[in-house]
């Protein structure tokens, strides 16, 4: 008996093939790409308010609540202690009594500086809603831009 010493053939190095590896990375980039989302509200800039319309000829009954960036309130330009929306809503109450009939459904027109906290705002439509006044609107500076 005689023994087969013969060499065997080398075998070569396994290879990797990065061509099917490229590819599912790929498609797991593009997938992330697509539903990642991204955060928009730590880089908004807003500087509000500003508005540029025409003024209205024909003007209703107004009643004007002024609101400061500290929170105080004014009603046609008078200083009020009022600062919940029940006290503010008799407030408007009061501005609109003894005006005759248009003072029935007057419009609120809130002056809010535009450092007022919003808390501020919202109390006065709060005020609005109590007092049953619908007609809210918000004044504000033209800009300067024209």
């Amino acid at each position: 008996m005689a023994m087969n010493f013969r060499k065997r053939k080398s075998r070569e190095d396994p290879e990797i093939n990065l061509i099917p590896f490229i590819d599912v990375l790929l498609v797991i980039l593009i997938f992330l790409m697509v539903t990642t989302t991204y955060s928009k509200f730590t880089a908004l800039q807003i500087t509000l308010p500003t508005a540029d319309a025409e003024k209205a000829m024909d003007r209703p009954f107004e009643i004007n609540v002024g609101v400061d960036p500290q929170g105080r309130y004014a009603v046609n330009n008078t200083q009020i202690s009022a600062h919940e929306p029940a006290e503010l809503a008799g407030e408007l109450r009061a501005a609109a009594e003894g005006k005759g009939e248009s003072a029935k459904d007057p419009v609120i027109i809130i002056n809010a500086d535009a450092t007022a906290t919003h808390q501020s705002v919202i109390n006065v439509l709060e005020a609005a809603r109590l007092a049953g006044f619908d007609k809210v609107t918000f004044a504000a500076q033209t800009s300067s831009k024209k």
